[in-house]
Parts: C-alpha cells; sequence; structure tokens
C-alpha cells in the first residue's frame, strides 16, 4: 500500500525544498533536494522526514507535488504541526503529505478545473479561473519548479483529505 504512496510523498518533500527566489529549474536535483535548496519549506521536509517518505519522493517519479511554504504552515491551528510531527501519528501525517502529490508530471499549462487523483487515493480539486489556480482551498502561489523526478508548485495552504 505505501509503496504507490511513497513515491508520491517524494513529491511532497521536492516541493518543500525548492528555493523560491530561484529559477524555476533545478537540474540533477530531485524534490527533495529542490525543497532543501529553497529555504522555504523546512516544514514540509520536516514533515517528509517524519512520516517516513524521504526516500520515495528521491524516487524515479515523475510527481508533481502541491508543496505548501513554512507560512502556510503556520496557518494550521496551533500545535497540529507538533502533534502530527509525533510517532504515533505517522499514518495520518502520511496520508496528508501523499495528499499533496499527483503521479505523473503536469506543467501549469496542462492544468485544467478536474478532480485529481493524488498518491494516497482520494480525490483533490483543481479549479482554474481568471483568478488563478486553487487546490481545494489553497491557492497556487508559484508554478513548474522542475526537478529531475517531477514538478513542484507551491500553495499558500495545507490541504487536507476529507476522510
Amino acid at each position: 500500500m505505501f509503496n504507490k504512496l511513497s513515491i508520491i510523498g517524494s513529491v511532497c518533500i521536492a516541493l518543500a525544498t525548492t528555493n523560491l527566489n530561484a529559477g524555476n529549474t533545478t537540474p540533477g536535483k530531485d524534490i527533495v533536494d529542490t525543497a532543501v535548496k529553497a529555504g522555504a519549506f523546512k516544514t514540509l521536509v520536516a514533515a517528509v522526514k517524519a512520516a517516513g517518505l524521504v526516500e520515495t519522493l528521491k524516487g524515479k517519479g515523475p510527481f508533481t507535488v502541491f508543496a505548501p511554504t513554512d507560512a502556510a504552515f503556520a496557518k494550521l491551528p496551533e500545535g497540529t504541526i507538533a502533534s502530527l510531527l509525533k510517532p504515533e501519528n505517522k499514518k495520518k501525517l502520511a496520508k496528508i503529505l501523499t495528499y499533496h502529490v499527483v503521479p505523473g508530471k503536469v506543467m501549469a499549462k496542462d492544468v485544467k478545473t478536474s478532480m485529481v487523483k493524488t498518491a494516497n487515493g482520494s480525490k483533490v480539486s483543481i479549479t482554474v479561473s481568471d483568478k488563478g489556480v486553487k487546490v481545494d482551498n489553497a491557492k497556487v502561489v508559484k508554478t513548474d519548479v522542475v526537478a529531475s523526478n517531477g514538478v513542484i508548485h507551491v500553495i499558500d495552504a495545507v490541504i487536507l483529505p476529507k476522510s
């Protein structure tokens, strides 16, 4: 069950390490390395490590990761992150993180309004409008951060699976 989810989780890590101020391409760097280098995804990277998804997100892919920034994680209710990072919540954390990962490499130009199956098996709502792109209720604030094993799209909120 976690093999496919682990791969998707790797995409989340990549998004977490991408430098928001750098160009949109990180040649030779996987999603995790890209997120680490970025510096704006420290919470995401810590979560990926706690969930045991690092090796998955360093895998072949390709993955599309909707990566919440540290500021996005800061919007969660107080204590939420600390609770999720506890070893006893590893499965719950993995389920949340893999909800941010879609199998395949989907560039911004190819995104359409739809329901898309995530790495955890749930579907996420993608809405394209004249106001931009939303993933559930999170706004996409940067697109097409390319890694060697996929692409990261930066979002302004943590999205949570319905169940």
